[in-house]
């Protein structure tokens, strides 16, 4: 825990935090619920998991399925079981010897509903006069006092004149007894003294109406032009809460601080902690409060996705990232970089038949989605930065020419944020660059940076709000969608353009993680990743073979396509990667995948014929081309399996707090949300864990049964005998097959594990490949087989499994 004491004591004397050595996400929601959880804790106590990681469980928007929009900070979700099913849960575990892990959010909540935020609601009944206005980040000054709503179907004159907008001086319920407006289901609190006489939906009367209210409506479309709070991402339901102010942090936290003063939870999840204006001062101050209230720090995770070759700030008061991280560099050492080329050969040849240029460069093309969403969706962020730049530079520079430098430094920035005074090289790198590209902005984008360079600005802090937001949606959600050449590549977290990672430098990736931040969180599949492990373990293989996977997409192109090349890519890899998958769930994810790559459709302005055309593909995948996808998932589904207990252990046995998302303890293949949400059937894992623990070794067949092997035995080790994980140390394999071997020894335990199975078969299997064991008689954690140090033979420790996990007797 790197300068944790430091920044975290309030006294002399700070007690340790219960550190996870393993955690097990759960998503609550209203139909699995905190004592859903806790009925099941159990089982994860005999799986083998230390702690219980739960979703956000806060008070959410009603029939929220992901927790995200907090709409009252200061309770427990009653749909989710309320705090009496929480302290259900926290005692269950707590007896069974299990932590609790919370995922929070600081960074948001949700107004989208505003009669269910009594904070939001009391804004806009009262008021930037209001006591929680101080609470969400509104420029009141732009706003001519009000919040805008940019809520409507069209401009709001129309909306008025077609009678879709009605007042009334009643009540909405008890907790909201003053009059309001509608707009279908959207209730909107009116000021005091403001209301009609009678309800009314006439033109006149709604008018004068809304003229005295301290919100204004506008159109959705309008959002660029009028918007005036902060938000997160391109959420507008989402407003954003200024935790830098000590009094909403302290309002906003009471309820975790009493989670803690309780002895309920033992530790956190800090989602989107770039959202917010100090990410590094709000974690020590939440590493103080929960200190001040414990006498402990907690345990402490961060939502902090890391470009390729960034590191976490060392300063912070955190444990370490979620592990999007560790998942990029376990993903890519499974996959055979000898088949870039092929791959990239292919994507050429889709793109030409589509009348596309050749690809960009990845960082071209990032800088091109961002600079998209920087003038558009991000267009009210960015008339923010130009509203609050210093005098000085506004008197040197234009309002045009100062949006113009912002959005060319925003598509340049290389990471989410800065954090100034740290982090100044990324702003000049950042200048370099949209220099580069946009020299005519020369003299304003060198004039921006120098002011970004100020940390103490308004203009810097705010700017550094908005570099996440503009990565985030011109990357995940765009550019992922339309980098197409392995669906492995665009994971959360991940850089498209580093295809493989050899075997020296994963290990390397291990030793830095062990050494600076070794109680981070590893994590393989999350709510948020686009494709689970499985689906991700399963297109690896199409590295080891791009020429089969060319020839096999032109039989399915020729059947079913979109007229898109390489969107048709897109589609036919996750169909083959999550077969079997009902229709339904994979034309959600198409036309998801379309909306968010924005070439041929969109959310805004959806084109039919083209999403017609997605539903086509779709439907004869289970039909037409259904034997085709059987041909290529049966020539590839060992090799997937193999790659998908390889990355297991490779996670569950490395660096860090594994992190075993919902329901992953079997196969998964599942999409982007919601798929990755769909409930989980924790009958049929009970009873497979009954079965291995009557001593049954399961084949690799569709049970997931050995996958269920693999992670119990790993848990239950690194839960019993923790101080076998305490160093990491690379084991060499040695002979023609070396390369296959991915081997280490953490201070006792050993994994060992199969890298590119199917060019392991294609040689002819193991040969003379030895792995180097230390001395010492070894057993095997999930078979029993045992071994004695030195060289053994790789055909010995992989007979039975692709991988193994060993201790010494």
């Amino acid at each position: 825990m790197t300068d944790r004491a430091a920044s975290a004591a309030t006294t002399s004397t700070v007690a340790a935090a219960r550190t996870p050595r393993s955690t097990y996400r759960l998503q609550i929601t209203g139909s699995f619920d905190l004592d859903e959880a806790t009925r099941l804790v159990p089982y994860l106590a005999r799986l083998g998991v230390d702690t219980v990681y739960l979703s956000p469980i806060l008070q959410a928007s009603r029939g929220s399925e992901h927790g995200y929009d907090v709409v009252d900070p200061t309770r427990v979700d009653d749909a989710r079981g309320g705090p009496e099913a929480l302290a259900r849960l926290a005692v269950a575990a707590h007896e069974a010897g299990l932590g609790v892990l919370v995922d929070i959010v600081p960074n948001h909540q949700g107004v989208g509903d505003p009669m269910q935020n009594p904070w939001w609601a009391a804004v806009l009944r009262e008021g930037r006069t209001s006591p929680h206005a101080s609470a969400f980040d509104i420029d009141w000054e732009v706003g001519d006092g009000r919040v805008w709503l940019p809520v409507l179907g069209s401009a709001v004159d129309d909306v008025v004149a077609r009678g879709e907008l009605r007042v009334s001086p009643e009540g909405v319920g008890e907790e909201a007894p003053f009059g309001h407006a509608r707009y279908f289901d959207l209730v909107l609190p009116l000021a005091a003294g403001t209301a009609p006489a009678a309800p009314t939906s006439d033109p006149d009367t709604v008018l004068r109406v809304l003229d005295q209210q301290h919100w204004r409506l506008a159109s959705w479309r309008d959002e660029a032009a009028v918007l005036n709070y902060r938000r997160f991402f391109t959420i507008t339901s989402l407003a954003g809460v200024r935790v830098e102010d000590a009094d909403v942090f302290a309002a906003s936290h009471a309820e975790v601080l009493r989670w803690f003063r309780e002895g309920l939870v033992d530790g956190l999840r800090i989602d989107h902690p770039d959202g917010l204006a100090d990410p590094g001062r709000y974690l020590d101050d939440l590493a103080a409060a929960v200190s001040a209230a414990t006498g402990a720090a907690p345990f402490v995770a961060v939502e902090k996705i890391l470009e390729y070759g960034e590191t976490l700030p060392s300063w912070w008061a955190t444990d370490g990232t979620t592990g999007y991280d560790a998942m990029a560099e376990i993903d890519r050492v499974l996959i055979d970089a000898g088949g870039e080329a092929g791959l990239t050969a292919l994507d050429d040849r889709l793109r030409a038949a589509t009348g596309l240029p050749p690809a960009s460069p990845w960082p071209e093309m990032i800088a091109e989605t961002k600079r998209v969403v920087a003038e558009t969706s991000q267009a009210a962020e960015v008339a923010r930065l130009v509203r609050c730049a210093p005098t000085r530079l506004r008197d040197a520079v234009s309002d045009e020419e100062l949006r113009s430098g912002l959005v060319a430094l925003l598509a340049a920035f290389p990471v989410y944020r800065s954090y100034l005074p740290a982090g100044g090289e990324h702003v000049r790198h950042a200048a370099d660059e949209a220099v580069s590209r946009h020299p005519e902005h020369a003299a304003a984008i060198a004039a921006i940076a120098a002011a970004l360079l100020d940390p103490g600005l308004e203009f810097s802090r705010r700017f550094m709000q908005t570099t996440g937001p503009v990565m985030a949606k011109g990357v995940e959600d765009a550019a992922f969608y339309r980098y197409t050449r392995l669906g492995t590549l665009t994971e959360v977290g991940g850089d498209p353009s580093q295809f493989a990672l050899g075997v020296d430098e994963f290990h390397d990736a291990a030793q830095r993680r062990q050494s600076a931040w070794p109680t981070a969180m590893t994590a393989l599949t999350t709510h948020d990743t686009k494709r689970s492990e499985d689906v991700r373990a399963r297109l690896s293989v199409l590295a080891e073979i791009p020429e089969r996977w060319s020839d096999v997409l032109g039989r399915l192109r020729e059947i079913a396509s979109t007229g898109h090349g390489p969107f048709d890519n897109l589609v036919w890899q996750a169909i083959v990667g999550a077969w079997p998958a009902s229709e339904e769930r994979l034309r959600a994810y198409a036309v998801k995948a379309a909306r968010e790559s924005a070439e041929r459709t969109s959310w805004a302005d959806p084109d039919d014929a083209f999403e017609a055309r997605i539903d086509a593909l779709v439907a004869a995948a289970h039909g037409q081309a259904a034997p085709v996808v059987d041909e290529v998932v049966a020539a590839i589904q060992a090799a997937g399996r193999s790659n998908a207990l390889a990355a297991k252990l490779l996670q569950l046995a490395g660096p860090g707090v594994p992190d075993v998302y919902q329901g992953t303890e079997l196969w998964d293949l599942s999409l982007v949300d919601p798929d990755n949400r769909r409930p989980v059937d924790y009958a049929v894992r009970a009873g497979v864990l009954d079965d291995l623990d009557r001593g049954e070794l399961p084949p690799i067949d569709d049970s997931g049964a050995a996958k269920a092997l693999v992670v119990s035995r790993a848990l239950r080790l690194r839960r019993d005998r923790a101080d076998l994980f305490h160093r990491y140390a690379p084991l060499p394999a040695v002979g023609a097959a070396a390369s296959h071997v991915i081997a280490f020894d953490r201070g006792g335990a050993i994994a060992a594990v199969t890298r590119l199975p199917m060019g392991l078969t294609a040689r002819g299997g193991w040969g003379d490949t030895v792995v180097m064991l230390p001395s010492g008689r070894w057993t095997d954690a999930l078979t029993g087989a045992e071994h004695d140090g030195g060289a053994v033979p790789a055909g010995e420790l992989f007979a039975r499994y692709p991988v193994t996990l060993l201790t010494r007797e």
